[in-house]
Order: C-alpha cells, then sequence, then structure tokens
C-alpha cells in the first residue's frame, strides 16, 4: 500500500511510540517501551511501526528470532497496536504492509501471543478477521479466568468459609512497598518448590517497574503480627487489574491469608470493569490446572480464553481482493 511505510523502531522513536501507546484503543502499559526495555539485553528487539505520511497509524511490540518474529516474548501478551478511529478496510492495509515488509524481512512466521480481549478499550476484533483472511494458524488456546464486575461480587461457600477462617487471625491486609520480603521469603522459595521455577521478573526489576509505574504496578499484603503471611502484585490498567504474581506462606490454608487479600484486593477495585486472575491452562495449553480454575472460580470469576496464533508473512496477497 503505497500510504503506509512500515519502518523499525529506534530508539529515538520512544516519545512517539509511547506517546501513540497512551492513547491507542488495544493498549496496556506493557507496551511503554519502559516497560518493555527493562530486559532489552535479552531480546532482539524488533518492534515495527506503521506510518501513513508522517503519521503514525500502529505497533507491533515484537522481538526476532531467526527468521521467526514475536509479538514481543519478554510481555505477557501482544497485538498490533491501533487507534480508534481506524476503519476496518484501513487496518487491513496496515496489515498487509506489516506482512509484506516481513515478508520482504525474509521472516518466515509470525507468532502472536494474543492480547485478552477484556483489556480492549472498546471493541477490537480486527485482527481476528484479519487472522482468518491471512490463513492463521491457532497454535495454542489458554483459559483465561476473569471476574467480571457488571455482576455482582460473590464468593462461594468455601471461599466465605476460608475468610471466616482468615477473621479468626487478625490479619493485617494493606498496600506494601517490601517487594524484597515479599520475593525472598515467600515467592521465589515457593515457586522453586512446587514448580522448579523463578519468579519471570527479579526483584530489583520488578522494584524497578514499580518505581516506572507506581500508579500500575502495586503490591498488597497479609501480615499476622510482623510475619509476612502472603503477598500479591497486581497490574493496574484502565479497565482491568491482573494478578501478576500471588503467594503465601505453607500454612496458607490454616490462616486462609491468602484468601483474605484476594477479596481485599477485589473488593478495593470493583470499580474496574474486570479483574484478571490469569492464566490457568497447563502443557502448553492442552491440560487444565482444575485446583488453580477452581479457586479462581470460588471468586466468581469465569472463563475467557487466550489465543496464540502463527501468521505466514508470504500471505499477505491473501487481503489483496478486499484492499486492492
Amino acid at each position: 500500500m503505497k500510504n503506509y511505510v512500515v519502518k523499525k523502531y529506534l530508539e529515538s522513536d520512544y516519545a512517539l511510540w509511547n506517546s501513540f501507546i497512551g492513547q491507542a484503543k488495544n493498549a496496556t502499559f506493557l507496551f511503554h517501551r519502559d516497560f518493555m526495555d527493562y530486559h532489552k539485553d535479552q531480546f532482539e528487539d524488533f518492534s515495527l511501526m506503521v506510518f501513513k505520511g508522517k503519521k503514525l497509524v500502529a505497533v507491533l511490540p515484537a522481538n526476532r528470532v531467526g527468521d521467526e518474529v514475536f509479538s514481543h516474548q519478554g510481555l505477557s501478551y501482544g497485538t498490533i497496536v491501533i487507534q480508534d478511529a481506524i476503519r476496518i478496510k484501513d487496518y487491513l492495509k496496515i496489515v498487509r504492509q506489516l506482512m509484506l515488509y516481513l515478508h520482504q524481512q525474509n521472516i518466515t512466521f509470525v507468532s502472536l501471543k494474543l492480547l485478552p480481549k477484556v483489556y480492549n478499550k472498546t471493541l477490537s476484533d480486527e485482527l481476528d478477521y484479519a487472522s482468518f483472511l491471512l490463513k492463521a494458524t491457532t497454535y495454542r488456546s489458554d483459559i483465561y479466568m476473569v471476574l467480571d464486575n457488571a455482576q455482582e461480587y460473590k464468593p462461594n461457600r468455601n471461599r466465605k468459609r476460608a475468610l471466616k477462617v482468615a477473621d479468626q487471625h487478625a490479619i493485617e491486609l494493606r498496600e506494601d512497598a517490601n517487594y524484597g520480603d515479599f520475593w525472598q521469603n515467600i515467592l521465589i522459595p515457593n515457586l522453586k518448590n512446587r514448580f522448579e521455577v523463578a519468579p519471570v521478573h527479579s526483584v530489583e526489576e520488578i522494584k524497578r517497574l514499580a518505581l516506572l509505574f507506581p500508579k500500575q504496578i502495586k503490591l498488597y499484603t497479609a501480615s499476622i503480627g510482623s510475619v509476612l503471611n502472603a503477598g500479591v502484585v497486581v497490574f493496574i490498567m484502565e479497565k482491568v487489574v491482573h494478578f501478576q504474581y500471588s503467594s503465601a506462606k505453607e500454612d496458607r490454608n490454616n490462616t486462609a491469608a491468602l484468601d483474605a487479600l484476594f477479596d481485599f484486593v477485589v473488593r478495593n477495585y470493583l470499580g474496574k470493569k474486570y479483574i484478571s486472575f490469569g492464566n490457568s491452562s497447563e502443557m502448553e495449553g492442552y491440560g487444565l490446572n482444575e485446583g488453580l480454575a477452581y479457586w479462581k472460580e470460588s471468586f466468581g470469576a469465569k472463563a475467557s480464553v487466550q489465543n496464540y496464533i502463527k501468521l505466514k508473512p508470504e500471505n499477505y496477497s491473501c487481503l489483496d481482493t478486499i484492499v486492492l
């Protein structure tokens, strides 16, 4: 499309990129360059910007591995980020130009870990249609549990019983700033003992990100006396609050500290449209963690999905019948 030009993101585009992310209809603060670049040494950035004349109209946060491009692997999700005013035909022209550019760069596949739709500020399903036209394949689908605050918040009987247990322990629930205590004494040991993994973010990284995004990243904790019993880190978006990390001491069933903390955070953000409890899938989407899914459902969360799709840039011409 002669009207649209694709270029790779450069550090000199920092302000323009962030300004665009701030007003796009399907973006969160994870697409801000300060968030994307905190671990830039781990990825070959291949983020793209689409211009119509001098006006930026779309961006794709991405990185490159060999001949494949990913919606940035350092992020929880990705998409083609667009303005609210983009018409569907113009959107398809933009996608065609992106695919043509990637094809010319000898990229064989584009893998997108899609943005869950609850994060869209308004309806934004254009990529679903474009993916169909481009003959995309869905290679993974995860159950993504979400509490819809359009419905009354009603924990189920088991969760109410746990909250009564918590009431007996004089648990102090509060916003906190001691990421180090939570990371070192609860989160890291639990993830290692239960799953043999480490948190995606080191304690230094999460502290730095919390300083960069103080309104969007918050830690809440539950303590009994002077002892930290549980913590959660939430990411706060315009419409969504997302539980990014949550963990508690081994005696969590005896104190129900984590139950009380989740209830506290949910009630604190009932003004948001959605509260995201995140992924409950295993085995690349082919397994369901039934216990984890039920725990989230017990707070009233319902099942949504997060899809992963793969596109072939060489199929750019599949859009020609509509856009040309």
